[in-house]
């Protein structure tokens, strides 16, 4: 872990965001790394004012969302499991800057972010998390199920690498309806090495369907470094067959840019592609996880000084004169804001009625007979 660290300070030394006082200046990250690739896209993007503005304030709502999903937790207001995403902003930021909201996208059960990305609002996001009816599984599904069919944002999965043959699947839809969009499957480099993973990069391959499967690499499955859990941990390889793209997941812009080269691949017909972005989680696995049991403290802080998303942006948008410190605090100061009053709001909404627990569980039909954990407690419907 530490030579990573080493590794990743050393290439944003060599890849720091060149200045420029142009309006739409071209910005220099870390560059891409590839596998049977016969040409790589350059480490360069143009980008300006309004852009990195729109960023910073995206990354900020995810940021603050998920601080305030900690507290709420912490609170005893959200039950269950709870993944946090603070720390991987960018990947998720970088992705919807270069795809559409036509493509579909799915994750792992780390996904809050993702369902606002995809359109809905805090407010109903927080009112799932709370179990409100307003949710958008109405307060049945939680933290792991998120879901927003009118985005095409097919969740929130709950069992480890299940969302990648379903992501196959996604891709399959397009390719059949001949629409032109393409799947983002993505998956943590602990469940890189689920068995359903290559099987379905297999059948990806075999097809040439139009699936981006990225593997968001934080560095720990679970409280397992990656240099323990996996043979090969250049994740970018591991579809054998599939071509692959390393991306410094931790710097927006190189997200967007490597992104902007997949979805092309896709769309131009290649089949699919294995990305793989390096970042880092700042809280443990799940709410149940310190995270400091298998990583010192001192790691955690590193990444936040020398390579946190939201502060690299920060410092490009003073360095180009767009913004000043104070502006940006105000940003941030509008954000909290907003993520108050989803929070208020949420609280607000109704539970769902007890009578109405057992609703969907078949499509728009309840079952005469409902078994639950003996006779006297199952539920019989006329």
């Amino acid at each position: 872990m530490k030579s990573f660290l080493r590794s990743v300070v050393s290439r944003r030394m060599m890849g720091r965001h060149s200045r420029s006082m142009s309006s739409n200046p071209s910005i220099e990250f870390t560059p891409f790394k590839g596998y049977k690739l016969e040409e790589l896209p350059d480490n360069k993007i143009e980008t300006n004012k309004e852009e990195c503005l729109k960023f910073f304030r995206e990354m900020a709502l995810y940021r603050r969302f998920e601080i305030m999903a900690d507290t709420l937790y912490k609170q005893r207001l959200i039950r269950g499991f709870c993944h946090l995403y603070d720390g991987q902003e960018a990947v998720l930021t970088g992705i919807e800057a270069a795809i559409k909201l036509t493509d579909s996208l799915i994750t792992s059960y780390r996904c809050h972010t993702h369902q606002l990305s995809r359109g809905d609002t805090p407010a109903n996001a927080f009112a799932e998390l709370l179990g409100r009816e307003s949710g958008c599984s109405k307060g049945k599904g939680g933290s792991m199920h998120m879901y927003y069919k009118k985005n095409n944002f097919f969740g929130g999965n709950g069992i480890v690498g299940a969302q990648v043959p379903l992501g196959a699947g996604l891709a399959f839809a397009h390719k059949y309806k001949k629409d032109g969009g393409l799947c983002v499957s993505m998956y943590g480099d602990g469940a890189a090495n689920q068995g359903q993973v290559f099987e379905a990069a297999n059948m990806a391959a075999l097809w040439k369907l139009p699936c981006i499967f990225v593997c968001e690499n934080n560095q720990y499955g679970m409280g397992t470094a990656i240099d323990r859990h996996a043979a090969n941990h250049d994740f970018y390889t591991r579809g054998h067959y599939i071509p692959g793209l390393w991306i410094d997941g931790m710097d927006v812009l190189a997200v967007k840019k490597g992104f902007e080269f997949a979805s092309q691949w896709c769309r131009d017909g290649n089949g699919p592609l294995f990305v793989e972005c390096q970042t880092y989680r700042y809280h443990g696995h799940s709410m149940s996880d310190p995270g400091v049991s298998y990583r010192t403290r001192e790691e955690v802080q590193s990444v936040r000084k020398g390579r946190d998303c939201i502060e690299n942006m920060r410092n490009l948008i003073i360095e180009h004169g767009w913004a000043d410190s104070a502006e940006l605090k105000a940003i941030e100061k509008e954000v909290r804001k907003e993520i108050d009053e989803a929070v208020k709001a949420a609280k607000a909404a109704k539970e769902l009625p007890s009578d109405h627990l057992t609703d969907d569980i078949y499509y728009q039909e309840r079952p005469s007979f409902i078994r639950m954990i003996d006779e006297q407690t199952s539920l019989h419907h006329s």
